[in-house]
């Protein structure tokens, strides 16, 4: 009999679903709307019939009409009545992207933040340490585009890069590796995201304000807010990738995460690059797929070295005091029979099951301490839900899955 309302984790999963759904919808529109600017903009041509002070025109044609579409470098000579404004998506994609971080990563640091083999810190410093990289990341970047650098984008780009590299090395030796690429990532994301409300949009409204009150724009908002612009093009395929490779162990929890996460940066500029060519009417550089393809390759030889704290070397899990009462339950003995029965034939350093390199998601369940510390997942997919095993090709019994659930909720971690 359904239960009348939910349990805690129940809830706390639908608002960790209904957050993801947020930000997939919010990133879509934004990277849509982003990338077909790009296009716009580079492949406008220059015609004799446009107005003055237009820069160049384009003609399009989409769901049975015709566009007409022209740009001004710096503004027309006067002000249209209705002006739409490109921002919400991208404010929207980074707040629902954050809420999304605090949900899983902050509400469960002991499990998907913290690596007590890596660094043995308390929730609220490894919180703090997540936060405080966020705006130490837009602050270092920020200065550097307003610094003289600015006049040398090449250059600045290339300094950048190596920030990202380092970043990528710094966090695996304090975060786990799925936390060390989604930070990565989000510190990406916040730069783009606060250059489209701190630089470009406040640059818009400073031209839009010049034209209201009769005055020339100056020509130099525009060009900052196009090397953002520029950046954020860039930047946008390798945070993409960042934040779905928490399904991708091979990427996040091999030896070389760092250097395949910095590969991937490499990627994102070869693959918009060929892009950004083609849509400039440039020709179409097809050299850049085959670095692409290069560096993709490298990623592949980089994942299969050695994973981290694999084999004997591996330390002890820790667990925290609510692990420890799941594991000292007394309804812990068929769980532990069901899970390395049902489970650990993938959950495990050397996966048994024939076309699984690493196991999913990087969970391991193959003792007793890993199938406390997985405790929550394991009653979602495998107790509460039957994802777990996928089409139950382990054929883990309905006894099996009502045994998770009683062992979960008997233990005090799932309060109605």
């Amino acid at each position: 009999m359904l239960e009348l309302l939910p349990n805690s984790a129940v809830i706390w999963d639908w608002v960790s679903f209904a957050a993801r759904w947020l930000h997939v919808i919010t990133a879509i529109a934004w990277i849509g709307s982003s990338f077909y600017f790009i296009a716009l903009d580079l492949g406008l041509r220059k015609a004799a019939s446009l107005p003055e002070g237009a820069h160049g025109e384009e003609w399009q044609v989409h769901g049975g009409g015709f566009y007409h579409i022209q740009k001004y470098l710096v503004a027309p000579a006067a002000l249209p009545e209705h002006l739409t404004w490109f921002k919400w998506e991208s404010y929207w994609t980074w707040m629902s992207g954050f809420a999304l971080m605090c949900i899983v990563y902050y509400g469960h640091a002991d499990l998907y933040l913290i690596d007590q083999n890596v660094w043995a810190a308390e929730s609220w410093q490894a919180i703090a340490v997540s936060l405080g990289s966020l705006a130490l990341g837009w602050t270092v970047y920020t200065l550097a585009c307003r610094s003289p650098l600015a006049k040398n984008p090449t250059l600045l780009m290339v300094l950048l890069y190596a920030a990202l590299v380092a970043l990528a090395w710094g966090f695996t030796q304090i975060f786990t590796g799925r936390a060390a690429f989604l930070h990565l990532g989000a510190i990406t994301a916040t730069i783009m995201s606060a250059n489209v409300f701190m630089v470009i949009i406040p640059n818009q409204k400073i031209v839009v304000a010049d034209l209201k009150a009769g005055r020339v724009p100056d020509a130099k908002y525009g060009a900052i807010a196009k090397l953002r612009s520029t950046h954020n093009n860039y930047l946008t395929l390798p945070v993409l990738f960042l934040m779905l490779s928490n399904h991708y162990p091979l990427a996040f929890a091999t030896e070389y995460n760092w250097v395949i996460a910095s590969l991937v940066f490499l990627m994102g500029v070869t693959i918009r690059h060929f892009f950004n060519t083609m849509h400039a009417r440039k020709g179409q550089p097809w050299w850049t797929w085959a670095l692409t393809v290069a560096l993709f390759l490298a990623i592949v030889w980089l994942s299969t070295a050695e994973p981290k704290q694999a084999g004997d070397e591996a330390a002890a899990v820790e667990l925290s005091p609510a692990a420890e009462r799941l594991a000292a339950s007394p309804h812990f003995e068929p769980v532990l029979e069901a899970v390395l029965g049902r489970c650990s034939m993938c959950h495990a350093t050397e996966p048994a099951w024939d076309g699984i390199a690493a196991a999913p998601k990087g969970v391991k369940l193959e003792t007793e301490a890993e199938i406390a510390l997985h405790a929550r997942e394991i009653y979602l997919q495998a107790g509460r839900s039957h994802a777990m095993p996928p089409a139950n090709v382990s054929y883990m019994e309905p006894s099996e899955r009502a045994a998770i659930v009683r062992w979960y909720e008997g233990s005090g971690q799932a309060v109605n």
